[in-house]
């Protein structure tokens, strides 16, 4: 398989607490809903959903992954108790007084001692520089970032939802060579629905000419 798909990544997202901006939702190989999140759950927890019993998978439109959500009717939903919450937790420690952190998170940098040195010789220590060099390296980079983004979103969704069908390897293959013309022939025999999502998602995938 191409190396840019991660192993995991039709692992199912059981949370409901931070949901994408967008989403799909197919039953079988139609698409059932489509847009801004609230607005598709609304529509598939409702009872007259069409999904004719077939399995209905939700995909977040900007990742390609595969959300397992409760879909059940609004009113069943209503009807289930709710859990008591646990007892409150002490209150936390108030922040001392001084600059704020803006945002900024702690996390653990393995780097050579070399590196190290450079990094302390820099204007605002290591910190600011490492910094500075994501910036840098997130804007020179950013339309082969959203061109790998975009083969490994379109990836996900055919994997899930294609795996099965003629032509699924060759397809694949065409993708993350950059091939468009190929891509969109291979997929052409495939479900209305789902080779018009794959064109969507696929959209920034291809090389500039």
């Amino acid at each position: 398989m191409p190396s840019e798909a991660s192993p995991d990544a039709n692992t199912p997202s059981s949370s409901m607490d931070s949901l994408p901006d967008r989403l799909s939702a197919f039953a079988g190989f139609r698409r059932v809903a489509g847009g801004p999140s609230a607005e598709v759950i609304q529509q598939l927890r409702s009872s007259g959903h069409p999904s004719g019993g077939e399995l209905v998978r939700v995909f977040d439109d900007a990742t390609g992954t595969r959300l397992d959500l409760d879909l059940r009717p609004q009113a069943e939903i209503d009807a289930t108790p709710v859990p008591k919450p646990p007892a409150a937790a002490a209150a936390p420690a108030q922040r001392s007084v001084g600059r704020p952190r803006l945002g900024v998170v702690a996390r653990e940098v393995t780097l050579l001692p070399r590196h190290w040195d450079w990094l302390n010789r820099q204007p605002g220590g290591a910190s600011v520089a490492l910094r500075r060099l994501v910036d840098d390296a997130r804007h020179v980079h950013r339309e082969r970032d959203a061109l790998r983004a975009s083969r490994e979103t379109t990836y996900r969704v055919m994997t899930e939802m294609a795996g099965d069908l003629a032509g699924f390897e060759e397809a694949t293959r065409a993708l993350f060579a950059g091939d468009g013309a190929q891509f969109k022939l291979l997929i052409e025999p495939w479900p209305e629905d789902l080779r018009d999502y794959l064109h969507q998602l696929s959209a920034a995938a291809w090389n500039p000419s």
